[in-house]
């Protein structure tokens, strides 16, 4: 069995207020292709473990989703982590990440308290880097956000644990990917 853990920027630190944003289209198509390309190399149970943040984890497991019919071997697990996370959003963001939940194979929650103290926080990173062998994260160090903390918990847990991967998709290589897919989008216009 091969588990990844998937994260990166929130929808807003990349300047995305809307799902038609074509930059929520690229991130899709280089999530795919990340996943793509591992699961081609192997026919053993693969678990895509990501949390609900809107950006990148929600990216990921509506990218998941879309390719899980061409591989069976694939199932996706959403952890929170602790109850009640999405409490503060809006009504439809609340409702998008229960639409979310109803679609993955496993949903839960590491702590089952409501928020208390930044060390649920910690121990959700804890969690997924116990329960992963490896993280794909789209994050760049040059321009910090949010996922600066779990990219950090990573490389620490990784000097103590060499056979963890990391993947990490900065701004330049996002950049070329849209670049590809702009030009894809022009190719298939002209056919």
């Amino acid at each position: 069995m091969k588990r990844l853990w998937t994260t990166g920027y929130r929808a807003y630190e990349l300047g995305v207020f809307d799902e038609k944003d074509p930059k929520v289209a690229v991130i899709k198509d280089v999530l795919q292709k990340q996943l793509r390309d591992q699961l081609d190399s192997t026919a053993e149970e693969f678990w895509l473990i990501t949390g609900p943040q809107m950006g990148v984890e929600r990216w990921s497991i509506e990218s998941a989703l879309t390719i899980k019919a061409d591989y069976p071997q694939l199932k996706i697990a959403l952890m929170e982590p602790y109850a009640d996370f999405a409490a503060r959003w809006n009504e439809n963001n609340q409702a998008r990440l229960a639409a979310i939940k109803a679609q993955v194979d496993f949903a839960g929650r590491v702590s089952e308290k409501k928020y208390e103290s930044p060390e649920q926080l910690r121990a959700y990173q804890n969690f997924m880097l116990h329960y992963t062998d490896g993280a794909l994260l789209i994050y760049d160090p040059e321009h910090e956000g949010k996922t600066v903390w779990d990219w950090r918990a990573i490389n620490r847990y990784r000097e103590q644990n060499a056979d963890y991967s990391m993947r990490m998709i900065d701004f330049d290589e996002l950049q070329e990917a849209a670049e590809e897919y702009s030009e894809c989008l022009r190719e298939a216009d002209e056919e």
